[in-house]
């Protein structure tokens, strides 16, 4: 098994044990729990308005989010996972979570990558070459547009994003009880 393999397989596993190990490390407060909220959910918007877009194995999505960066939810993840950071109050803390985050989607984006251009060849080439990988360009790449344009609400919730919004609430909610019981 390769790097792209482990990091693409065991990604969510191994944020669930980074995830004990922030709490511990966590010194919420009130205020930067909330300022933590207000940037995490920057990236859940940016996450949902993606999702609602991608057609996992169906089509190469190139439209809406698509069209300014290869990886809009990453993107999105990456602005939530800073969100978190501020929430947890806690350089250490912080600093794991942002290493786990650049390393573990380093690696799945390079795998995504290999599957896509496999998939969908030339077509995919094309797209590569008009539209950044990870941090989005100023306007949207002119692409063939494909058979699903719109964003859908359908296909937010056949991509499960809600999750995403369930897990960083959780998050938060932790952060608050935590914050409570260390005596506010």
């Amino acid at each position: 098994m390769s790097w792209l393999d482990f990091f693409a397989r065991w990604r969510v596993r191994i944020g669930y044990i980074l995830t004990i190990l922030v709490l511990w490390l966590a010194r919420p407060t009130l205020l930067w729990t909330l300022a933590g909220a207000a940037v995490g959910l920057l990236g859940l918007l940016i996450r949902a308005y993606a999702a609602g877009y991608l057609h996992k194995q169906e089509v190469l999505t190139v439209t809406g989010p698509y069209s300014y960066t290869r990886n809009p939810l990453y993107f999105g993840s990456s602005i939530l996972a800073v969100g978190a950071a501020i929430a947890v109050h806690s350089v250490w803390a912080a600093v794991l979570m942002l290493i786990y985050f650049a390393l573990v989607y380093a690696f799945v984006m390079r795998r995504e990558e290999m599957e896509l251009r496999g998939k969908h060849g030339a077509a995919f080439d094309r797209y590569a070459a008009s539209v950044p990988l990870f941090f989005p360009q100023i306007s949207a790449a002119r692409q063939p547009a494909s058979p699903q344009t719109a964003f859908s609400w359908a296909q937010y919730k056949k991509n499960h994003e809600y999750e995403a919004a369930a897990g960083f609430l959780m998050l938060l909610v932790a952060l608050l009880v935590i914050w409570r019981l260390r005596g506010a």
